[in-house]
Order: C-alpha cells, then sequence, then structure tokens
C-alpha cells in the first residue's frame, strides 16, 4: 500500500506513520492560545519532529464542536507566519487542516504535501480541484453539518455502514478531480457528528474500513470520549489516547494522528519489543 503526496512517496507496507498535532488557533479544545506565536510554535514543531512525527499538521481554525468559524482570510492571518518559520526549519512533510480552497492553495504553494479536511471534500467545491493541481495527498475525514450544529446529526441507521456510504461519495468527489487512489487516506472522524457511544463501535470496528483498501488514518487524541472514560481534561489524556492508538494499530490502521507523539512512539517500541514483530509489520496482518 502507497501513500503519494507531491513528491514524498510512503510505502505503507514498511511503515506506520504519525502525524503530529501543531494548532496555531486560540480556541483549539487541547492546545489553543498556546502556539499562536511563529516561534513558539517552531520550538513545538522541532519537538514533535524530535520526538519521531512523520508528518506535522497545521490547523489556524478549531473543528471542535461549536467552534467559532471564521474565514479564509483569517484562516491565513494565522496560518501563514507559522508556515513560513516551519517550511524552513522542518524537515518532516507538513500537513493542512482546513477546509478552505484559498488556504490550501496558499499552504500548497509554499510547499505543504497533505490537505486534511474534516469536510471529505464536501464543503468547498474548489478543494478537490486544488488538491489534484499539485498532486498533494488528502485526508478524507467524515463528518456531517459544521462545527457549529454537527453534534445535531449523529441518527445512523448504523454508524459504521453509514459513515463507509458517506466516506465512499468523499471518495467518488475524489476521483472526479483525478485525485489519484494512492493520493488518498481515510478518517472515519472519532469525535465529529458522533455519539460516545458511536465512537466506541466505530473504534470496535475498525477493521471493516479495510473494504476501501485505501489507509486509514485515527485521531483519538485527548478527545471528549476519552475524557468521559477517563474523567480528565485534554491535556491529561495522553494515556488514554495510547491505548485507542494500539487497538488501531491492532486493526491495520496505518497513520495516528496525536498530540504527544514522543508517548506513542513509545508505546510502539514497547509492543514491537514484547510482541516480536515489527510495529510496521503487525500493522498489516490484520
Amino acid at each position: 500500500m502507497i501513500f503519494k503526496a507531491r513528491e514524498h512517496l510512503f510505502d505503507l507496507s514498511q511503515k506506520v506513520l504519525i502525524m503530529g498535532v501543531l494548532n496555531v488557533t486560540p480556541d483549539s479544545f487541547s492546545d489553543g492560545g498556546n502556539f499562536l506565536d511563529p516561534k513558539r510554535a517552531l520550538e513545538q514543531a522541532l519537538l514533535l519532529e524530535k520526538n519521531g512525527a512523520d508528518f506535522l499538521d497545521l490547523g489556524a481554525v478549531s473543528t471542535r464542536p461549536g467552534a467559532e468559524s471564521i474565514t479564509p482570510q483569517k484562516e491565513l492571518e494565522r496560518l501563514l507566519p507559522v508556515l513560513d518559520i516551519l517550511k524552513d526549519n522542518v524537515s518532516i512533510s507538513l500537513s493542512i487542516d482546513t477546509t478552505s480552497s484559498e488556504v490550501a492553495l496558499a499552504a500548497l504553494k509554499r510547499g505543504v504535501a497533505v490537505v486534511n479536511d474534516v469536510s471529505g471534500l464536501k464543503d468547498d467545491p474548489e478543494l478537490a480541484a486544488v488538491v489534484s493541481d499539485y498532486k498533494a495527498g488528502v485526508v478524507l475525514m467524515h463528518r456531517r453539518g459544521d462545527a457549529q450544529d454537527m453534534q445535531s446529526q449523529t441518527t445512523y441507521n448504523d454508524v459504521v455502514c453509514d459513515v463507509k456510504r458517506e466516506l465512499d461519495e468523499s471518495i467518488q468527489i475524489a476521483k472526479l478531480a483525478h485525485i489519484p487512489l494512492e493520493n488518498i487516506v481515510l478518517d472515519p472522524g472519532i469525535g465529529f457528528a458522533k455519539t460516545y457511544e458511536q465512537n466506541i463501535e466505530i473504534l470496535k470496528r475498525l477493521e471493516e474500513f479495510s473494504e476501501f483498501k485505501l489507509p486509514i488514518l485515527l485521531g483519538t487524541s485527548r478527545k471528549s470520549f476519552l475524557g468521559q472514560i477517563l474523567n480528565k481534561e485534554p491535556q491529561n489524556r495522553d494515556y488514554g489516547t495510547v491505548a485507542s492508538c494500539l487497538l488501531g494499530l491492532q486493526k491495520g490502521v496505518r497513520i495516528f494522528r496525536v498530540h504527544n507523539v514522543e508517548a506513542l512512539r513509545d508505546a510502539f517500541k514497547v509492543f514491537e519489543a514484547i510482541d516480536g514483530n515489527s510495529v510496521e509489520r503487525r500493522a498489516f496482518s490484520v
């Protein structure tokens, strides 16, 4: 299995990827306001790189439930000062977490390799063409509605089957824009338009998403369903995050999006030492 993102080529039969989260927002649920200053953002980016991140995922607008929407211009005001300093100082690939074609275009012009779209190419009808033009990688996440109303859209007949059907709609949008399948990653969207019970059901049945024969990204890091289990605030949910990622590893997940890269890398090393197989091989034995 291959993942292509511009000039980058990842053989996911040999490599499991970790995407480090870097939010340059005042209101993200876990680290809002921490990295608005470009120098602080660079310090965090270098730490994530040192700790083993394969990608940095930059977000300049919060997508948490209830978050305020902002214009692409405001998003760019937050993003570009950070992106401009990062692109010259980090060696790992960069991803942009946005639903805006305008923001994605500006980021791609600066060398970003991946567009991580929580709307699965459904919010902005021009975004798919931008991704295609730059031969970028794209993460198609499942979400209904937007940050303001998504938690009122949680009625499913069968949450896994319905999410798969709606992800397939995003795949068809990508195909119509001539985005190659090897440039596509799928994300079932834990915490987005799902209840606690629905998040748990998706995690139990993650292997069912393998029918697409595309890489799966898992984004459970510090999310509210972990808070419900642990009764802890976001910054204290890293151990729970690791547990959910190890479950994903056993079920064939290829890419993990986390805030604490070091914790997950350490967990993978211990898992590998005990299991007797490399994390990479173990992830593909499902």
